[in-house]
């Protein structure tokens, strides 16, 4: 049987007290270990939250740009980037449960694009696949209804084949759903003071300081350096007993461990999809790409930690070698003031959730991900791999049959784990992605809820994002009872 993430946790505390790994070569990669190295001298910066208009039939419309820019991520070396609104990144999208939205998207890269809202529920037409290119000089105006619990989403491009480059240029931003119920909850919610988006992507740079997008890993590009927010070795300000964390893994490739170097417990209340039913105190989580966790964090007054990654996978059972499970990584400090405000004491029960029967279940899949493909094929645009029936649940069991990790997304659903390990988080609550150890197996229910388009694919993948380019991708239809597909060849590029 492979290792479970539990025994990552146990051989992870050992190393965390042990002395830090050298760096050496492992493979083609060598490991990277900046444990203690990094000057935390700029205050992390906040991503402004979004404007919105309101239009006509009272939808709530956001206004996105893909632009290319320049960054000086390190003084006097600029490099060139993409983003969003600006140079680099995006700003934060915030909408309710019960709200109609819209985003007004534009294209002035030199180059196609899309924008996919990842863990979103919503329409296959407005899902922002690799079937929905926007040109150079296009625009696309995605709506739906938002109908899905408060979480902390992400949007990110789909292009297919140059999906990794776009995200790795800077192409990123959250997607922050509120609902009346957390609402309610005593939690840090006040953006950037107690309640924090820390997107975190590493990023190498060649000598003249541009973004490197050559492959170093099995895995993909992994790097030397980290970025929080979009800044190298920041700092947070604290001034509440409480502070809030929304961390997205934004990295292309790289799985993180983080910690903190006083190794003190934090709770972790919500994944992918939202809140946990109770919060789950631990002092490691792991974070594949396209992850995100909220994690309740307490701080003494004066006393400052350090956020680090620490090694994932010390003796590579889990990663295979060559994929960064050696490397520590220092991300982000935090540091309290002398005084901090009192916090409300979290609450002992979050939320409920009802967990989905497999007996209820009218299908179970299978997929193998091995060698850059799933079940032995690469991604077709013009092939339908699965179709599934609206308003029906079903089991999909994902094993990694290659030497090395991947993970897995399924776009429009949130699942649950049905083989999880107690220990974690992803066995308590809903995601869009789950992380999948060389050698493992993992069963996961979902249901496909609400709707049905014989036209318009989703897709499933791999999300490191260099195996999604080349191939490591699926998509389904989700068709009504008796509907039959109309899928075409023909991809709906916009204006």
């Amino acid at each position: 049987m492979p290792p479970t993430r539990r025994s990552v946790l146990a051989a992870g505390a050992a190393v965390a007290t042990a002395a830090a790994l050298p760096i050496g070569l492992t493979g083609c990669y060598r490991s990277v270990d900046t444990a203690d190295q990094v000057d935390f001298e700029t205050e992390l910066p906040m991503p402004p939250l979004a404007e919105a208009r309101t239009d006509a039939s009272g939808r709530k419309v956001f206004e996105l740009t893909a632009q290319p820019g320049r960054r000086e991520f390190r003084p006097g070396r600029t490099a060139d980037t993409f983003g969003f609104n600006g140079d680099f990144l995006g700003p934060t999208l915030r909408a309710r449960r019960g709200e109609e939205v819209g985003v007004a998207v534009r294209n002035d890269l030199d180059e196609a694009t899309s924008v996919h809202w990842h863990g979103m529920h919503l329409p296959a037409e407005a899902d922002g696949g690799p079937h929905q290119p926007i040109p150079s000089g296009g625009s696309w105006e995605p709506a739906w209804y938002i109908d899905q619990p408060a979480a902390t989403l992400w949007y990110h491009p789909h292009p297919h084949g140059h999906t990794e480059r776009h995200v790795q240029r800077g192409l990123a931003g959250l997607f922050i759903i509120d609902d009346d119920h957390e609402a309610e909850l005593n939690l840090p919610r006040e953006y950037g003071r107690d309640d924090i988006p820390v997107i975190v992507q590493d990023k190498r740079f060649d000598d003249n300081g541009q973004i490197s997008e050559s492959n170093t890993a099995d895995a993909g590009m992994l790097g030397d350096t980290v970025l929080v927010n979009g800044v190298i070795g920041p700092y947070l300000p604290i001034h509440t007993r409480y502070v809030r964390l929304r961390i997205l893994n934004a990295s292309t490739a790289r799985a993180y461990y983080f910690g903190f170097t006083n190794e003190q417990d934090f709770a972790v209340i919500a994944t992918d999809g939202g809140l946990l039913e109770t919060p789950h105190w631990t002092n490691r989580v792991l974070m594949s790409p396209g992850e995100r966790v909220e994690m309740i964090v307490e701080s003494t007054a004066g006393e400052s930690t350090v956020l680090r990654s620490f090694p994932p996978d010390p003796d590579e059972r889990l990663f295979g070698d060559s994929n960064g499970g050696q490397d520590s990584l220092d991300i982000l400090e935090l540091r309290p003031a002398a005084d901090l405000a009192d916090s409300p004491d979290l609450p002992e029960r979050l939320t409920a959730i009802t967990r989905l029967a497999e007996s209820d279940a009218v299908a179970h899949r299978s997929f193998s991900l091995r060698s850059q493909r799933i079940n032995g094929q690469r991604m077709d645009m013009n092939r339908i791999d699965e179709t599934v029936l609206v308003d029906t649940v079903e089991v999909w069991e994902v094993n990694n049959d290659h030497g090395q990790y991947h993970n897995f997304h399924v776009h429009d659903v949130q699942f649950q784990v049905l083989d999880g390990d107690d220990d974690l988080p992803e066995a308590h609550g809903w995601k869009d992605t789950v992380f999948m150890p060389r050698r493992s197996r993992k069963r996961l229910i979902m249901r496909f809820a609400d709707y049905a388009d014989p036209s318009m694919p989703y897709m499933y993948h791999c999300h490191l994002l260099r195996h999604e380019d080349q191939g490591m991708m699926g998509q389904f239809l989700v068709l009504e009872p008796g509907q039959q597909p109309q899928f075409g060849t023909t991809e709906h590029e916009h204006d």
